[in-house]
């Protein structure tokens, strides 16, 4: 199906690391609202967090699975048994995926780190987790130290919007341990590692200095009944909006489903993908207005 002008598109976009398809969509004059630039009253992304907790749950039984011998890891169960250690994992950002993922990690047995930006973070995951959980700050050499020793990193990091930030350096990767794994799940926003590259359900990982990268642009696509119900639970309120009062209407009616809006009428309206990709951004308000 070919884009035309006056076609509203509402799904995932994830703009930011892919211009070809923001450019796309540009000159098509198409309407494109982004799920995961849809805010709530907290500040928070209602729909990003489903598929968010879906694939942070499944990072930890991806990364089990990359740790054995088969499928080219270090031969270690996660869990470990008896004395000997279960296998260490770093969770890179406590948000919806890195909560999720350490919760399930611990659950299995793992020795979990998450690694956090703010001091407010911190405290909250203390609250959250209590002493299941090592808790330490971003500073790039505490990344380094803590990644260079684990078996399994988990990159979870999040910028609303924007390109995620780019966490672990090649040099950093060259350093793990062989046989260790990456699980990516911000793959589908340019990655946290230098080294990841987006891959398919298909053809899941490959190996960089022997470092197994699980890249998969939609983990929760390996799941799509518990992802679909759980996306649609979210999305519909949104969606009635749109077919009840018509585009224009909807997004003036509610600020947190404007901030969705990405791209109309060749306008780029979402300052996070302007920024990333150097394009000239006009505010929602102006463009509605115009409509």
């Amino acid at each position: 199906m070919k884009l035309r002008r006056g076609q509203i598109i509402f799904t995932y976009l994830h703009l930011a690391p892919d211009p070809e398809q923001t450019y796309d969509l540009m000159k098509s004059g198409v309407t494109a609202i982004a799920y995961e630039t849809v805010t709530d009253a907290a500040g928070k992304l209602p729909l990003l967090a489903p598929m968010s907790k879906v694939a942070g749950r499944m990072a930890p039984q991806v990364a089990a699975h990359y740790l054995e011998r088969p499928s080219g890891g270090r031969g270690i169960l996660l869990s470990g048994v008896d004395d000997v250690p279960s296998a260490k994992i770093v969770v890179l950002g406590a948000g919806v995926v890195g909560q999720n993922a350490a919760d399930i990690a611990i659950g299995m047995g793992a020795e979990v780190t998450v690694v956090a930006r703010s001091a407010e973070t911190r405290h909250s995951l203390s609250q959250l987790f209590h002493e299941r959980i090592c808790i330490a700050g971003a500073s790039q050499a505490t990344i380094e130290a803590l990644c260079t020793s684990a078996d399994v990193v988990i990159a979870a990091a999040l910028v609303a919007g924007a390109t995620a930030p780019k966490l672990l350096s090649s040099r950093t990767v060259a350093a793990m341990k062989p046989g260790a794994v990456i699980v990516d799940v911000s793959i589908d926003q340019g990655g946290c590692a230098e080294t990841s590259r987006p891959t398919t359900h298909s053809q899941p990982a490959f190996k960089v200095n022997d470092v197994v990268h699980y890249c998969v642009a939609n983990m929760p696509g390996a799941v799509p009944r518990t992802s679909t119900f759980a996306l649609n639970n979210a999305t519909r309120p949104f969606i009635l909006a749109l077919a009840n009062k018509g585009f224009p209407r909807a997004l003036e009616e509610d600020a947190h489903l404007r901030n969705g809006l990405n791209v109309h009428d060749g306008k780029m309206t979402c300052r996070a993908v302007a920024d990333a990709l150097g394009l000239a951004f006009t505010p929602a308000e102006q463009v509605l207005a115009a409509a």
